[in-house]
């Protein structure tokens, strides 16, 4: 990935904390058929490894857990937010017209290492932990123990666990950071008042931290 320093995020912590937000990640692997590209959920682990270690599960009818083998070397890529930036969001605009459109964004490249997890206590565990980061902003949160037991069981047999241990993580924001702070202020200001809170707060931290 191109990443201008202006636009690079190297803090481990922030780039964890990103994921963490943003758990729902492409899984790129390059097995026996090729290239292939899954998306996945995925439960951050971050006393596991130097990294920290990635932990998902897919179905068992999808190849991806046949077609690698432990130990391949694969990425998995978080989208943390994007937006489409008209020039005419820019003050300067107004002024000399020398903008462009573009487009924002917050990514995170995780590489790493691959471990099929057919086990089924892992799953179990993965599923459940899963299970309760997001169901617990439900009024009333679904839990494994509501679904009957020989169901629940069926539904685990189908399912292969993942794992990544993370063996570098890669950041890059791009919120504009190379631009005067009223030329990144007038775009989040603009975006926030659209709806996309996600890049638009981010784009104004980044003009907070710059002066005029």
């Amino acid at each position: 990935m191109y990443i201008p320093d202006h636009f690079n995020e190297s803090d481990i912590e922030v780039l964890q904390q990103l994921i963490v937000q943003h758990p729902f990640g492409t899984l790129v692997t390059n097995g026996k058929s090729g290239l292939d590209a899954n998306h996945i959920p995925f439960e951050l682990a971050t006393g596991q490894g130097h990294l920290g270690t990635l932990q998902a599960h897919v179905a068992r009818a999808n190849p991806v857990w046949g077609d690698v083998t432990d130990n391949d070397e694969v990425m998995v890529i978080f989208n943390a937010g994007d937006a489409y930036i008209s020039p005419t969001w820019y003050p300067s605009k107004q002024e000399h017209h020398k903008q462009v459109p573009t487009w924002n964004y917050v990514v995170i490249h995780a590489h790493g290492r691959i471990r099929i997890r057919d086990d089924k206590k892992f799953v179990r565990g993965v599923v459940a932990r899963l299970t309760r980061t997001h169901e617990a902003h439900e009024p009333k949160p679904w839990k494994m123990g509501d679904a009957p037991f020989d169901y629940l069981e069926a539904q685990l047999d189908a399912i292969v666990g993942l794992e990544v241990e993370i063996t570098q993580l890669v950041g890059k924001r791009k919120l504009g950071q190379h631009k005067a702070a009223r030329d990144i202020r007038g775009p989040a200001e603009m975006l926030t008042a659209r709806g996309n809170e996600q890049i638009g707060n981010a784009m104004l931290a980044c003009a907070a931290r710059k002066s005029d």
